[in-house]
């Protein structure tokens, strides 16, 4: 980073781009040590999902459907 000095108390495009490239990395960094456990919940949540929205279907369908009785006379 540059110095501050009282004469010249200018932030330079350069310093935001170090400070910003400093909290890019210490984020990624967090985000690559748990990428695996992430994508394992998020695999988890997915199936769960697909599940529940199967069986809301089903329900769904039985109510729906309609039954027809042939009879002989």
């Amino acid at each position: 980073m540059a110095t501050t000095d009282s004469s010249s108390s200018r932030v330079s495009r350069q310093d935001i781009e170090d400070k910003l490239r400093a909290l890019q990395g210490d984020v990624q960094g967090k985000v690559d040590d748990r990428r695996s456990t992430l994508l394992a919940v998020a695999g988890g949540v997915g199936v769960a999902l697909v599940v529940v929205f199967f069986l809301l279907g089903r329900r769904s369908g039985k109510r729906r459907s309609t039954v027809v009785e042939i009879r002989r006379v």
